[in-house]
């Protein structure tokens, strides 16, 4: 995009999972303080999708793919999340949806604003402006093109190690090593750890 000098412009969907449209019945237990309201054996049907259903993710995509094909972009076979719309004119919009964030890029200034429109008549959106941090990655906008970085990522990422004044060594570390305790005798947290590995691996691919 940056060689066809496009904006890259930035949206956030508030409460993204709550607007998916479950397929399935789903029920759950009377939330805290309404438990006097229901009977020993009774339970709530659920009308939509909540925030710790493993069928939200799907169900908010689902709802979020028709409302772009409504709005006449294609879903590229490619990458699900990328829907493209070309005009008769030859002008192309852009749009990539991770979760709850969104990038919107192109040519045709009037259908993005358009689609700005429709999305939040549809969603709550917040619009972010031009795109700046996107997954851990900085992004700084030249006239020549932009600039991308992990440098936040990584010092946030040494911050939360307690590693901001390490040095780097050559030598890794022992792949046979196994996870024990720590320097003061307690457990190491594993949900913690694979966490950090998993962190680790997103920045070594990225």
């Amino acid at each position: 995009m940056a060689n066809l000098n496009w904006s890259l412009q930035q949206f956030d969907v508030k409460n993204a999972f709550l607007h998916g449209d479950l397929e399935e019945e789903a029920y759950m237990e009377p939330p805290p303080g309404f438990n006097q309201k229901f009977g020993t054996n009774q339970v709530c049907r659920l009308k939509k999708a909540l925030y710790g259903l493993k069928q939200s993710p799907r169900a908010w995509f689902g709802r979020f793919t028709k409302a772009m094909k409504r709005m006449k972009f294609e879903q590229s076979l490619g990458d699900h999340s990328l829907f493209v719309k070309r005009s008769k004119d030859g002008k192309t919009t852009a749009l990539i949806v991770y979760v709850d964030d969104i990038i919107v890029t192109g040519d045709d200034v009037e259908e993005i604003k358009m689609l700005k429109l429709q999305l939040s008549k549809e969603f709550e959106i917040k619009d972010l402006g031009r795109l700046k941090y996107f997954l851990g990655i900085e992004v700084a906008h030249f006239k020549a093109g932009i600039f991308i970085s992990q440098q936040k990522y990584i010092l946030d990422l040494l911050k939360e190690t307690g590693m901001m004044g390490c040095k780097p060594l050559e030598i890794p570390m022992d792949y046979q090593c196994k996870l024990g305790k720590g320097l003061d005798g307690q457990e190491v947290d594993k949900g913690r750890y694979q966490r950090l590995i998993g962190k680790f691996i997103y920045l070594a691919h990225t």
